[in-house]
């Protein structure tokens, strides 16, 4: 039987199975994906606690149920910084992402009419759990290289060191499990 991780966050309590990075480190696996409840209370949570923004900014793919439900709570537009550039993209602009959940160099990209859409922008940067700040430093790059001004990093949960970090917003700490 797998080890597991009980989570408490916006009012709610889930059983987190806890995943190996390498022999000595692992992670609660945190998955927003079809948990329709949960999503809707962490959304509405981080609403209360966020900056004023114009438009929401998330990665593919694990921010995109929180994003879309804090979109649909706010009435303010998200968009989706994807992890390839797709056909119907115009001109999409790069930026290079290594995050602790995938072994390899990962690229985000934006299409040039969202690049447009973000210039002068509040941009608030959601996700899922921040744990390294990788995905957050590329997003926040693509919103600097489009001229919007990032007012908010937030996600539902902190992993790690991020839990001690004064420049995000979250809603409960998430430990590393490390074997000596």
């Amino acid at each position: 039987m797998q080890d597991t991780y009980e989570l408490s966050v916006a009012g709610l309590k889930r059983d987190l199975p806890i995943c190996p990075i390498n022999d000595k480190v692992s992670i609660a696996a945190f998955i927003m994906f079809s948990d329709v409840e949960l999503t809707i209370a962490c959304a509405a949570e981080l609403g209360r606690i966020v900056p004023e923004h114009d438009v929401l900014l998330t990665a593919e793919s694990k921010g995109i149920p929180l994003a879309y439900e804090m979109s649909r709570q706010s009435g303010k537009k998200y968009i989706l910084a994807r992890k390839s550039a797709k056909l119907y993209m115009y001109n999409p602009v790069a930026v290079d992402v290594k995050s602790i959940t995938t072994a390899n160099l990962q690229t985000l990209y934006l299409d040039a009419h969202d690049m447009d859409y973000l210039k002068g922008k509040r941009v608030l940067v959601v996700d899922d759990v921040i744990s390294t700040g990788e995905s957050l430093n590329a997003m926040e790059e693509l919103v600097r290289k489009a001229g919007g001004n990032v007012v908010g990093r937030a996600a539902v949960l902190a992993e790690g060191d991020a839990a001690r970090r004064d420049d995000i917003l979250f809603l409960a700490p998430l430990p590393v499990f490390v074997k000596e």
